[in-house]
């Protein structure tokens, strides 16, 4: 049993300044003050607005983008997220706040940004007509400087008319797409491969190293918005899920 001075210390524990932030833009989101989409403001804006640390607003931002609440676009800003149901589907997230959940450093290499017409298999897998106009961009994740993905996505045009305009060095494809067409479903296949020897030079793998691909669609409402072939090291990425009943 607590005693009555130990229970008082336990209601009156300070709560940490992080939690302070997160409540309070949470509540802003939640009373509708802040609505999907809206641009937040940014860090220094917040550090003048609390008068806590960068370091404080950056891990309550980090926390509600965990938690989607919010969309962070590096270089862009940080925007209320799509209210999103409960479901058992794999989370899906960035590569670029994976590798920076684990405090790591993530850049990445722009390889193709293109338009292109759509295949017959491409068009199947995006639900579009053959000879459609359609996205392309083929991108390089590094984490530390070592190289962990390759990013070979095609994009559904009318979707996101505006994808070949975006700076990828500064933010991630995913990111861009979750802002402009929330997720509502995802379909992953995976499977282990081989890499190719092209494949191979980019992920700077040696012949005979198993990869990891997973083939992933994303549906926005009615609408697929991208096909994507995601390949991994064997030895750099460990595919985790969480289900809740």
């Amino acid at each position: 049993m607590f005693s009555p001075r130990a229970r008082s210390a336990a209601v009156s524990a300070p709560v940490p300044f992080y939690e302070k932030v997160k409540q309070a833009i949470s509540h802003k989101i939640s009373a509708g003050e802040w609505r999907p989409h809206d641009r937040i403001p940014s860090e220094a804006e917040l550090v003048a607005q609390f008068g806590f640390s960068r370091m404080t607003i950056n891990r309550a931002l980090r926390e509600l983008t965990d938690e989607g609440w919010l969309v962070r676009l590096q270089g862009v800003g940080t925007f209320v997220a799509e209210p999103k149901g409960q479901s058992a589907l794999f989370e899906i997230r960035s590569i670029a706040d994976e590798i920076a959940a684990r405090r790591h450093r993530h850049h990445c290499e722009v390889l193709t940004l293109e338009k292109t017409d759509a295949s017959v298999q491409l068009a199947t897998a995006l639900g579009v007509e053959e000879g459609t106009s359609i996205f392309h961009s083929v991108i390089i994740h590094f984490e530390n400087d070592i190289p962990v993905q390759i990013e070979d996505r095609c994009v559904n045009a009318a979707v996101a008319p505006d994808y070949l305009q975006q700076d990828f060095s500064r933010t991630t494809p995913h990111a861009y797409l979750s802002l402009v067409a929330p997720l509502t479903e995802g379909e992953h296949i995976v499977e282990a491969v081989r890499a190719t020897p092209e494949e191979r030079a980019l992920l700077q793998i040696e012949e005979g190293e198993p990869c990891l691909l997973i083939n992933r669609r994303t549906w926005s409402t009615q609408h697929i918005v991208s096909f994507a072939r995601l390949l991994f090291p064997g030895s750099r990425y460990r595919l985790q899920g969480h289900f809740m009943s």
